[in-house]
């Protein structure tokens, strides 16, 4: 593969591989991982796909897939591994947060959110949605470990600020997010056909929530051959502590593009209101106040997937996951369940009748 990359589905390739790394069969693998999550059909699977170099369609994902990518150590036949989780189904499936995010991998687990840039009206809900579920997940894990790793919290509470500069003028404004995070701008060639003025407001507002969690923000397009190669060394950086490119571009003309810690409020600006605005609006904190600022542009939807996870695509219907012995058996339990549900009506038509009869 190109990149110096090879990669692979098989559980059981990545078990071979931690097999021989292991010393003892107590020790935890500390391979670095990066968790995708995001808004339903915002770019997630191309991203993965393009980032491991597969040249295939991506294909709608579901619940929690996993793969993972390896990268060979200078001339050495070894390999650094780097695991790759996706969760599929927008922001209603955070429970399976728990799955790559727990005890054994929070201090090596980077986390990754993309937003469909072509959809500005659902960007907020989702990530204060995912960034609420995140959060909320952390601090489970740091309770899990507090017993037996009491600083853990104090640890990553320093991992982070190294990651955004304990000196950097905005300190006193900023929570970095206790594990490195990205924010992604996806179908960034949708975007750039936006009128000016909704840009600036959007590049802005993501520019300000990446800041004040000390997070990278990169925009993205499958479309764009030097979107994918600066999305792919973004990545590898986190998976595989390659270098990472320190390039700052923040006009909303042309792709964002701010590694942690290299922005600064003074340079992103005020929230688009008026003085008047401003006057009027009851905010606790710079966060609310962006906030009304950008939905009052852009009144915020949940996505379909939320609001009736019902239409989420039924993966029992995919192809891909087609098995004959299976499909043949849920046929025959569909037709007992259509069966007894027109049992179960013609029951309560005879009732009806039945009462009506007896009433009159």
């Amino acid at each position: 593969m190109s990149k110096g990359y090879d990669t692979g589905n098989l559980l059981w390739d990545l078990a071979v591989i931690q097999a021989n790394d292991k010393t003892n069969e107590n020790t935890v693998s500390d391979d670095s991982a990066v968790f995708v999550i995001g808004g339903k059909g915002a770019g997630k699977t191309s991203i993965i796909l393009r980032f491991l170099d597969r040249d295939e369609a991506s294909k709608p994902t579901v619940a929690l897939e996993y793969t993972f990518g390896r990268k060979a150590k200078g001339h050495n036949i070894a390999k650094d591994v780097g695991h790759i989780w996706e969760l599929g189904g927008g922001t209603w499936l955070t429970k399976l947060m728990d799955v790559p995010l727990n005890p054994d991998t929070i201090t090596h687990t980077a986390l990754a959110i993309v937003v469909d840039l072509s959809k500005p009206n659902e960007i907020w809900f989702t990530l204060e949605s995912l960034l609420a579920a995140a959060k909320s997940r952390i601090e489970t894990i740091i309770a899990e470990m507090k017993p037996d790793f009491p600083n853990i919290k104090e640890e990553l509470k320093k991992a982070a600020w190294k990651r955004v500069g304990e000196d950097h003028m905005d300190s006193t404004m900023m929570d970095p997010f206790l594990i490195p995070l990205i924010i992604i701008g996806g179908k960034y060639d949708i975007f750039q056909d936006f009128d000016s003025e909704k840009r600036k407001v959007i590049c802005k507002t993501l520019r300000f929530i990446a800041h004040i969690h000390g997070a990278s923000l990169q925009f993205f397009s499958i479309k764009q051959e030097q979107q994918v190669n600066k999305m792919r060394a973004l990545i590898s950086h986190h998976l595989f502590e390659t270098s990472l490119s320190k390039t700052l571009q923040t006009e909303h003309n042309k792709p964002i593009q701010v590694a942690a810690g290299h922005d600064s409020l003074q340079q992103i600006g005020t929230p688009p209101l008026s003085d008047k605005d401003v006057g009027r609006i009851n905010a606790k904190n710079p966060m609310q106040l962006w906030k009304h600022a950008y939905i009052a542009k852009f009144p915020q939807e949940a996505s379909e997937d939320v609001t009736n996870p019902a239409m989420v695509d039924d993966p029992a219907k995919d192809p891909q996951y087609k098995e004959a012995a299976i499909d043949s058996l849920r046929a025959q339990k569909d037709e007992e369940l259509e069966r007894y549900r027109r049992m179960s009506e013609r029951k309560a038509k005879s009732a009806k009748k039945y009462g009506e009869t007896f009433a009159s």
